[in-house]
């Protein structure tokens, strides 16, 4: 009696399994968990060391690149580093001769607090990775420090030409990924999860108080101007760049077919469509 019952029983077990499963695929489509393919808004379920990679690949080639060019930059003589600087800073002269070389390379150069940077690198792209993926961290990121550095620069040569600054202005230091991470850190303070929005936070205030980042903004100096407009595009591009994201996650999400409990998707066959015996879809035409 007891081997009878638990036989009866077990069709009704196997149902409420395969209910619960279809239940959490809808679940992980609704809160939009990233995928590992590096296009976010995608369910995944456990994912590997190589899917890891592929999803913040930037992050990974972009901290693997500064990581490369401070050794490099420190192996090198005191002479050498100083010649590296004045190559690679985004200053007026440069930006007239070389403009797409010194801005990569400035991006990668960073002669101080390299350790401290780095951390911040982590902390500002992978967070922007999360949530806008691959090619357009890279945008928004790219965006912020080429609009942050030319807005800057010109306000520099302008002033040069109407004789405000001297002429040496056009030869200042200007290096670093400091403008490509407040540019990461402000789309993760807007469209992070919320511990990554506390971690940016903390990040920005770190910046703001002990980088002084603002100073000298209300006399046009270089650095606080670029950080200013490196945050105002970086918020506009990555703004748009995340409706994007959530607009596909809505787009596919709602071309999902219903599940039943049973956690087997159904077709649902309007009037005027057939439907295939052995395979289960349905035909636009009525014919196969």
């Amino acid at each position: 009696m007891i081997a009878l019952r638990r036989l009866r029983l077990l069709p009704a077990v196997r149902s409420a399994w395969h209910w619960a499963r279809a239940s959490r695929t809808q679940r992980v489509w609704r809160t939009g968990v990233a995928p590992s393919s590096g296009e976010p808004g995608l369910p995944r379920a456990r994912p590997s060391g190589h899917s890891l990679v592929a999803r913040y690949a930037v992050t990974w080639l972009y901290l693997s690149g500064c990581i490369i060019a401070g050794l490099a930059f420190a192996a090198v003589s005191s002479r050498d580093q100083a010649a590296v600087l004045g190559w690679a800073s985004t200053n007026v002269a440069n930006l007239r001769h070389d403009p797409v070389g010194s801005l990569v390379a400035s991006a990668f150069v960073q002669p101080v607090s390299a350790v401290a940077w780095l951390a911040l690198i982590a902390l500002a792209v992978f967070g922007a990775n999360q949530v806008l993926g691959n090619w357009r961290t890279v945008l928004v990121c790219g965006i912020g420090h080429v609009v942050g550095t030319l807005v800057s620069e010109g306000i520099v040569a302008v002033r040069i030409a109407h004789g405000l600054l001297p002429g040496s202005d056009a030869h200042i230091l200007d290096v670093g990924p400091s403008y490509i991470v407040v540019s990461a850190l402000t789309v993760v303070v807007l469209y992070g999860s919320w511990p990554a929005r506390a971690a940016a936070a903390l990040g920005f205030a770190v910046l703001i108080f002990a980088g002084q980042i603002f100073s000298g903004l209300s006399t046009l100096q270089v650095a606080a101007v670029s950080y200013a407009v490196a945050i105002i595009s970086s918020a506009v591009v990555g703004s748009v760049l995340a409706w994007q994201v959530r607009r596909s996650h809505r787009l596919r999400r709602d071309s999902l077919p219903p599940v039943s409990p049973s956690g087997v998707a159904t077709s649902q066959t309007h009037p005027g469509q057939g439907s295939h015996p052995a395979l289960g879809i349905a035909s636009a035409s009525g014919r196969w």
